[in-house]
């Protein structure tokens, strides 16, 4: 059986970039909703039902587990997502417990950049109630990044002047900025290029990944395949079969440097 991606576009490839470095031998159903993205300026409502939408298709094509690759739909709709099915549901989550950690006693903040609705969710503020005891951590909406990625623009003058303009001016008085939407490690070239080398930038990608494969393995579902495993690609219910358009979402997947496709 295959392993389900669902995102709100084109961002969960960067997680499933991950699964298929670790699990080159599953096959993935990749369902990018990109026809009614961005999510993050919907409101909860809408992006619970577009959720359950898309992992309604998920289910109907066959998944043994399904990677919620969007941390807005994962604020919106993970709870009762496990509640409506039986295959594991895995969401993401914003890596603010490691930044805090490095950065409590360095006299550094926490940086977290997502989605405004991301941001709001009470799952994504439990987060930090657990984990920000010195309230070290600020949070700043970088939606427009969402846009330009379904443009398949990473790189670029446009790119540049948009994190220029929404970092704040006393960005030196942060150790590590975490990538709170699965859509901003694609623009990594770019903040790297855009932002004081001494600040680290981190995802919770490769997390979502490992905690895939613990409960693929807990569950004996891993693929005893020795074979490479496939890929399906949906776009918001209809297979992508367009060979320019495969070949940026593969360039996204396999590629190891990233610029504009």
């Amino acid at each position: 059986m295959n392993i389900g991606f669902f995102d709100s576009g084109i961002g969960g490839l960067s997680v499933l970039r991950e699964a298929l470095m670790l699990m080159p031998n599953e096959n993935y159903i990749y369902f990018a909703d990109s026809d009614n993205a961005p999510y993050g300026t919907k409101t909860k409502e809408e992006v619970k039902k577009l959720t359950f939408n898309a992992v309604g298709f998920l289910n109907e094509r066959g998944i043994k587990a399904l990677v919620i690759a969007c941390n807005t739909a994962t604020s919106a709709a993970v709870r009762d997502l496990r509640e409506a099915y039986d295959f594991p549901v895995i969401g993401m989550e914003p890596a603010v417990k490691p930044a805090v950690e490095k950065n409590n006693n360095g006299g550094k903040r926490v940086l977290v950049i997502a989605t405004a609705l991301t941001l709001k969710e009470e799952k994504f503020q439990n987060l930090i109630s657990r984990f920000d005891a010195e309230h070290i951590v600020d949070m700043l909406p970088a939606t427009k990044l969402v846009e330009f990625a379904e443009k398949f623009m990473f790189y670029g003058p446009e790119v540049s002047d948009y994190i220029k303009e929404i970092m704040p001016d006393n960005i030196d008085q942060y150790g590590t900025l975490v990538l709170g939407c699965t859509h901003f490690p694609l623009f990594r070239q770019a903040l790297e290029e855009n932002l004081p080398k001494e600040i680290d930038i981190i995802d919770g990608n490769r997390g979502t990944v490992n905690h895939l494969m613990d409960i693929l393995k807990n569950n004996n579902l891993l693929s005893r395949s020795d074979k490479k495993g496939k890929v399906t690609f949906y776009k918001s219910g209809v297979e992508v079969k367009d060979q320019t358009l495969l070949k940026k979402y593969e360039k996204i997947l396999y590629s190891r440097e990233l610029k504009n496709p």
